[in-house]
């Protein structure tokens, strides 16, 4: 009989928010595969967990899942965490998952911490319907998907680096209008947590004069319905000198 491979959220900035059950499942897999084992070897210091450990992320998932796979065929009960939330968003995990569900393996998925739901949740816009996008293309395409997403209706969710947020924040002027709303999270769960709120030209006033640090979840409200695209017109005929192809 073949083993299981778990999926177990990692706590995104308090130690314990570590669920109980996620403990239990850690302690007792016969391996665990991290996306940086240093980062997790301090977690899993502080609740005292002691199985054997192994490096799995981006740059040799596809190297390591054909191996994985035979050992959970095997028998071996395998978990797969992350540096920070739930693997597979916007982490590794998917190729792992996609594999083990096409040879028949029983996937089990922890519910826990992941950064956006709480973002979302503290924004105070709709959160009943919702578009997850992640990180945007950094260069190739990124000026596509935004354009595609100037009439999205639902609260749109994205994460940026700290590095980058304030050009974010810009471009989304650019296709959004300037009076759009949104929230920015910074540091979710950490001792500096903090929310910011306004409209997009408000908050990336803030940034540009207040360097930002940690990790970002911005919250995007979404388009009145049937909206077109005056706003951003008018924005880009006041500023020609922001337009930019990066396509």
């Amino acid at each position: 009989m073949g083993g299981k491979l778990y999926i177990v959220p990692t706590p995104v900035g308090n130690l314990e928010d570590m669920t109980f059950r996620a403990v239990s499942v850690l302690k007792s897999v016969d391996l665990i595969l991290a996306e940086d084992t240093r980062t997790s070897s301090v977690l899993l210091k502080h609740y005292d967990i002691h199985g054997r450990l192994e490096s799995h992320h981006k740059f040799n998932e596809h190297k390591t899942v054909s191996v994985i796979k035979e050992r959970i065929l095997a028998g071996a009960d395998v978990a797969l965490i992350s540096d920070a939330g739930t693997p597979g968003i916007s982490d590794p995990g998917f190729l792992l998952v996609r594999t083990c569900v096409q040879e028949g393996i029983e996937v089990e998925t922890l519910p826990g911490a992941t950064a956006f739901v709480p973002a979302l949740v503290s924004s105070g816009y709709p959160c009943d319907r919702f578009c997850f996008e992640g990180f945007l293309p950094v260069k190739k395409g990124r000026m596509t998907r935004l354009a595609e997403l100037e009439e999205e209706n639902r609260t749109m969710i994205f994460y940026e680096s700290p590095y980058r947020l304030v050009k974010t924040l810009q471009q989304f002027m650019e296709h959004f209008g300037e009076d759009r709303g949104c929230s920015v999270a910074r540091e979710i769960s950490k001792k500096f947590e903090e929310h910011r709120r306004g409209t997009l030209k408000d908050v990336a006033q803030w940034y540009s004069a207040h360097e930002p640090k940690g990790e970002i979840v911005i919250i995007v409200e979404g388009a009145p319905e049937k909206a077109k695209v005056q706003e951003k017109r008018k924005w880009k005929e006041e500023n020609p000198e922001t337009e930019e192809n990066t396509d």
